[in-house]
């Protein structure tokens, strides 16, 4: 780029002194602009000529050479040289703009880690990321980046999460927390655990999602492609016609005038705006996604994710936390402790987020040897003899079949009954916590007029209603099993209309049948799991869902540009062929509805990248 801006200003530089000091001597004159021409349009030339070679005729780089040399050939060499001059100027934009448009990515593209620090055998070894196995220990240090998934078992630190998730506040974290390739770390020396390898790393992941994104091309991008390679061969055919024909037939006509104007018409008829300008508001509206820690797999995703009219949320782990936590415990005959204790030593066996929940809440080392017999009944709970104590544990359906007389509990959440020796003995009310950030995504997602907003769920109709009522949701499907989410949401497909989109928001895991059956499959919090990442059109990287609401803007933001861009290049260009065809124009108004069209729309694509601390700037 650099190189070309210094052919530019030196071409530039010749060209003012042949047209202000307009020497005596016209060979000297005409020697400049030449000189000027060689400088400023060589590599146009040559491109044009290898085009030709290998059968690529009808391109921008052929349209400016034979406007440029047939300028010549009828003796203006100045407006030759001036077009030769701002189609590069034209070209060094839109080499300026792509170059923007990498780096909105490029920090993304920052998070490959270079190496990874083993401990092996007692000693500390450097290695490629690539070499480390899983259920080794690697060593990070501060200001280095986390080469590869893993938990930590030793030490703590601040993880900057930034270009994984948009987020600009540290993350804390600890022993037993789980870390993300492609973090940095801040300051603690820590030991991580290595849960992947780097080829099924986050970091990986979505390295290759961003670098494969610019091949799946919007309905918009691929319209214009077609219209390119119909259209050139049109306007050259036409301008050869232009060229030949009225001298012809119209009586005094000069051929010099007639060429002229076709070579005029030329230089307008190049598609350069479209071509340029409309891919580039694409790429840029991706790179400016993954400023605010969202992945969008393609411009056909982001083009469509302006439409959207219905937008589908799973509860677990999108709207709520997906953490099970004891929120009350309600003894009666016996402490809140002996309670806790009889549930946890129940569930011992058990690794259902229910039963981890209770274990955690109980905190204490379990007895195993107590735990004489355990039978878990799905749908109804657990049976256990714990030391010489008959324990049931489970819902009010396994009171009520082995008729345990108990008072029914109507708080919202899962609640398990126990009883001890056929006596209730209490319940202890377990329940998912909704994300802060929940409310403020529907409340916005209605603002964005999404028609629909509906939740799915596998839980109980109680339970999933309040959640619905909470975050004002318009419908709610309770009692869900995986194939009974994907009949819904093949259901809401057919209330939407012809144009429209559904969007289905899910964490990815269990999901992914719905996820790649909707319009646009978006997952959320399921950053770590490889399904998410598989299926979903979009990730949104961390557990925010408002996050989509930012998504949709920009996207509408990006087709907004475009379209503004479509009509501005069309409607000069269509004036200025006209005027071109019937002498009222000369090949300056031609560069400019070339080139400065060019350069106007190129501006316009960047303000897509016009993102900053999460917020879409106009």
């Amino acid at each position: 780029m650099k190189k070309k801006g210094i052919k530019i200003i030196i071409s530039l530089i010749l060209f003012i002194i042949a047209f202000l000091m307009n020497f005596n001597n016209v060979w000297i004159n005409n020697g400049i602009y030449i000189l000027a021409y060689i400088i400023v349009g060589f590599e146009i030339i040559k491109e044009a000529v290898e085009n030709i070679i290998k059968g690529k005729v009808f391109d921008e780089n052929f349209l400016m050479t034979i406007a440029t040399i047939g300028a010549f050939g009828i003796g203006e060499f100045p407006e030759a040289v001036a077009v030769m001059l701002f189609y590069q100027v034209g070209e060094l934009f839109q080499s300026y703009a792509v170059d923007k448009s990498r780096k909105s990515i490029a920090s993304l593209m920052d998070i490959r880690p270079d190496y990874a620090n083993v401990e092996r055998n007692g000693i500390i070894e450097k290695v490629d990321p690539y070499d480390v196995e899983i259920d080794e220990i690697i060593v990070i240090k501060p200001g280095e980046k986390v080469p590869l998934d893993g938990k930590v078992v030793e030490g703590k630190s601040c993880l900057d999460t930034k270009a994984l998730t948009g987020e600009s506040l540290p993350k804390e974290i600890m022993e037993e927390s789980e870390v993300l390739s492609g973090c940095i770390n801040l300051n603690g020396v820590i030991k991580v655990k290595v849960s992947k390898k780097f080829a099924e790393s986050t970091v990986s992941k979505i390295l290759d999602l961003v670098e494969n994104a610019s091949s799946k091309k919007s309905k918009s991008e691929n319209f214009i492609t077609k219209f390119a390679h119909y259209y050139t061969p049109i306007v050259v055919i036409i301008a050869v016609i232009l060229a030949i024909v009225p001298p012809l037939i119209i009586q005094d006509a000069s051929f010099s005038d007639w060429l002229y104007r076709a070579l005029s018409f030329l230089v307008v008829s190049c598609p350069c705006a479209l071509v340029i300008s409309i891919p580039l508001s694409f790429f840029g509206g991706i790179g400016g996604a993954s400023k605010m820690g969202i992945l969008i797999k393609g411009s056909n995703y982001l083009e469509a994710i302006a439409n959207t009219e219905i937008v589908v949320f799973d509860k677990t782990g999108t709207l709520t936390e997906g953490v099970f936590e004891v929120q009350k415990v309600n003894p009666i005959g016996i402490s809140e402790e002996e309670l806790l204790k009889i549930a946890a030593f129940a569930e011992n066996y058990s690794n259902h987020p229910i039963s981890l929940s209770v274990k955690k809440a109980y905190n204490k080392e379990i007895d195993e040897k107590q735990i004489v017999n355990v039978e878990e009944l799905p749908g109804y709970g657990i049976i256990a003899k714990i030391g010489e104590n008959d324990v049931l544990v489970g819902n009010e359906k396994l009171m009520n079949e082995h008729k345990i007389e108990f008072s029914k509990c109507s708080e919202i959440g899962t609640i398990l009954y126990v009883s001890l020796n056929k006596k209730y003995v209490g319940y202890i009310l377990i329940s998912d916590k909704i994300k802060n950030d929940s409310e403020k995504a529907i409340k916005t997602l209605k603002k964005n007029n999404v028609k629909q907003i509906v939740m799915l769920t596998g839980d109980r109709k109680k339970v999933g209603e309040s959640v619905a009522k909470k975050l004002g949701i318009d419908k709610v499907y309770t009692e869900l099993l995986p194939d009974g989410k994907v009949k819904k949401v093949e259901e809401l497909l057919k209330e939407k209309s012809e144009k429209g989109k559904l969007a289905f928001v899910g964490d990815g895991i269990n999901d992914a049948p719905v996820l790649a059956l909707a319009d646009i499959g978006i997952a959320m919090g399921g950053l770590g799991a490889d399904s998410a990442i598989e299926a979903a059109d979009v990730v949104i990287m961390n557990d925010e869902p408002s996050r989509i609401v930012n998504a949709i803007n920009l996207s509408k933001k990006t087709m907004r540009i475009v379209k503004e861009n479509i009509i501005f290049a069309i409607l000069i260009k269509v004036i200025v062929l006209i005027l071109s065809a019937c002498g009222l124009s000369t090949m300056w108004e031609a560069v400019f509805a070339d080139v400065g069209v060019s350069i106007i729309a190129i501006l316009n694509a960047l303000r897509v990248l016009r993102v900053k601390n999460n917020k879409i700037y106009h």
